[in-house]
């Protein structure tokens, strides 16, 4: 006869179907907002006040803040854009393998440079160059977060069962997660005839995204349908 405590019994109890290493979701929920946290702050530390301000007004002081104040906006508006996303997609989430642990922090890789970026563009706002800057590192960022969504909703194992999207909500969460790298795309391609045509596309990204999400999630049937669309 077998005890509970045999081997075989331990086997049948608990067997070993998964060849990953899977841990707890918090953990890594916890560095990823640590780090948006960072890059939010660090973003807000570019907007200093201009030396010998004795010697300035306070018109041509706010004058030379505007492209960084404008930089700033955008870039927190679009950090804010990608930290929502990760939010709803790991509130889907049941368990993460080593691979999703490592696609989270190559997600997290460009996602840091965003301050960079955006330092760049507020101190050469009539630069193509520095608009090239911004939007290969935006582009980098939404590459890195559609593979990831892809490759969650390829796992469904990863995922809370009831949160396990239908072939087509996949299908739509894809596009959804990649439509940004059109946008960049053409913001770029702009850069050398009009900067502000481009950094007016930087802008319309989030408030385009959000305002999608919103509508998709107000047509959706059911409260999880709605959870789909993030």
């Amino acid at each position: 006869m077998t005890t509970a405590n045999s081997p075989t019994a331990a086997a049948t109890e608990t067997p070993d179907t998964d060849d990953d290493r899977t841990t707890s979701v918090g953990r890594v929920e916890a560095l990823t907002d640590g780090v948006f946290a960072i890059i939010l702050t660090i973003l807000v530390l570019e907007i200093a006040i201009p030396p010998n301000l004795s010697q300035h007004s306070l018109a041509e002081v706010g004058k030379e803040l505007r492209a960084t104040l404008v930089a700033w906006i955008i870039s927190f508006l679009i950090t804010a854009m990608y930290w929502f996303w990760h939010r709803d997609l790991f509130a889907r989430v049941r368990i993460v393998n080593r691979d999703l642990v490592w696609l989270n922090l190559l997600f997290l890789l460009p996602a840091c440079l965003i301050p960079f970026a955006a330092s760049v563009l507020g101190k050469y706002p009539d630069e193509a160059k520095a608009v090239y800057i911004y939007g290969i590192v935006m582009i980098a960022v939404t590459v890195m977060r559609t593979f990831m969504y892809w490759y969650v909703i390829r796992r469904p194992r990863l995922l809370k069962e009831r949160h396990r999207p239908t072939r087509r909500r996949s299908r739509q969460g894809l596009a959804i997660a990649a439509a940004p790298v059109v946008v960049y795309a053409l913001a770029i391609a702009l850069a050398a005839t009009s900067t502000a045509a481009s950094i007016s596309l930087f802008f319309s990204v989030p408030i385009l995204y959000f305002l999608l999400i919103t509508v998709l999630r107000e047509r959706s049937g059911s409260g999880a349908e709605a959870d789909e669309f993030s």
